[in-house]
């Protein structure tokens, strides 16, 4: 083992090819196979997006149509499920949502008939990552609901899916005006590289195992709070602001309890995050006083942060305005995260797929810091 070189967290390790799309984090530039993804959330459609993610190419008007019956018919829940469903939705709160999505999607896939990606052709692998990524908002929002005391809501065929979302979470249909703000923000999350995320659904499915075991294993990395779980976290950071009343002497407090300000800084970025500046166009454009705030915060705690990691800027990153966004569209802040699993999803199943075309298993290695053995 001698010689070997550990990079902590696998930073910069290059662990394989990919035609999905690329983070240049000196850039502060992403893109979705060869168009920017910032580009596509401004002016494609999420379904659109998701068909460039899964058949590699943004659909014509036709194939679009064909696109929309394929997957409008695999977003309901099998009715066998409905009472794991239930069971489910009394373990916990909407705090425990992507623990209730990751029991339930296992139970479907063997209600769904799955079986591994080793012993899959390319029609089982795409119409099982078509119905898995079909699925994850209908089973997040009837735990939702189911929660609060409500009756779950069918997916309507006849709306996009960023409305069927919020369709399905409020029992109302939505402004369009909020539809397309929530549908920008899964368009610009869908997919960010080789996060914790989604190597790990690549390495699950490196092993041959099906679609569902390798989406709820990507579930289980994208609850940590230095990952998904940072949204609402952030939105928390703006009420603790609003209630100190100094946002300069609070972010200066939080760096000298050496506390982590969430919704700024970001592991790959070096200059801004390009979706961070996109969704804050989109909030200031829905406005209101926690927009406002939200900006002026910003620029103070960037401010603060300059000043005290003059040679490491950090500025915020997408959590920062993902949570100003969702509140701004009606989405309770316990949804956050699970909105962010609605779009991360499709890159997920992106990745599961281009995995499933390597026969290799992920295999890294370790170095062994620890005593010397015995021989």
């Amino acid at each position: 083992m001698e010689g070997l070189i550990a990079s902590e967290g696998l930073s910069n390790v290059i662990v394989a090819d990919t035609e999905i799309g690329d983070v240049r984090g000196d850039e502060g530039f992403y893109h979705y196979r060869q168009y920017s993804a910032v580009d596509l959330a401004r002016h494609n459609t999420f379904e659109q997006v998701w068909h460039l993610f899964i058949d590699g190419s943004l659909p014509d008007a036709s194939e679009l149509s064909e696109f929309h019956s394929t997957t409008a018919g695999l977003n309901r829940l099998p009715d066998e499920l409905g009472g794991v469903l239930r069971t489910v939705s009394l373990l916990g709160d909407d705090r425990d949502a992507l623990a209730g999505l990751r029991t339930v999607l296992s139970a479907a896939g063997p209600a769904s008939g799955a079986i591994p990606l080793w012993d899959s052709d390319e029609a089982t692998i795409r119409h099982d990552t078509l119905r898995v990524a079909a699925l994850t908002p209908t089973i997040l929002a009837a735990l939702h609901r189911i929660r609060s005391g409500d009756e779950p809501v069918a997916p309507d065929p006849e709306l996009s899916v960023a409305a069927n979302w919020l369709y399905q979470l409020t029992g109302h249909r939505p402004d369009p005006r909020h539809a397309r703000a929530v549908e920008q923000y899964l368009i610009a999350t869908v997919d960010h590289g080789f996060n914790a995320s989604t190597f790990t659904a690549r390495v699950i499915a490196s092993t041959g195992a099906d679609v569902y075991a390798a989406v709820c294993g990507a579930l289980g990395a994208f609850s940590g709070p230095l990952h998904g779980g940072a949204p609402d976290r952030a939105l928390d950071s703006l009420d603790e602001i609003a209630r100190h009343g100094d946002a300069v002497a609070w972010a200066r407090e939080q760096l000298a309890a050496h506390r982590r300000i969430m919704g700024f800084g970001h592991a790959v970025y070096r200059t801004r995050d390009p979706r961070s500046e996109l969704l804050r166009e989109i909030a200031v454009d829905l406005g209101g006083p926690v927009v406002e705030q939200a900006v002026e915060v910003e620029q103070q705690v960037t401010d603060v942060l300059r000043e005290a990691h003059p040679d490491q800027p950090r500025y915020a990153n997408v959590e920062f305005y993902a949570g100003v966004v969702m509140d701004a569209c009606g989405i309770p802040r316990s949804m956050f995260t699970p909105t962010f699993a609605v779009s991360r999803v499709v890159g997920w199943c992106a990745n599961i797929a281009e995995q499933a075309h390597s026969r290799k298993i992920i295999r890294p290695r370790a170095r062994y810091v620890g005593p010397a053995p015995t021989r």
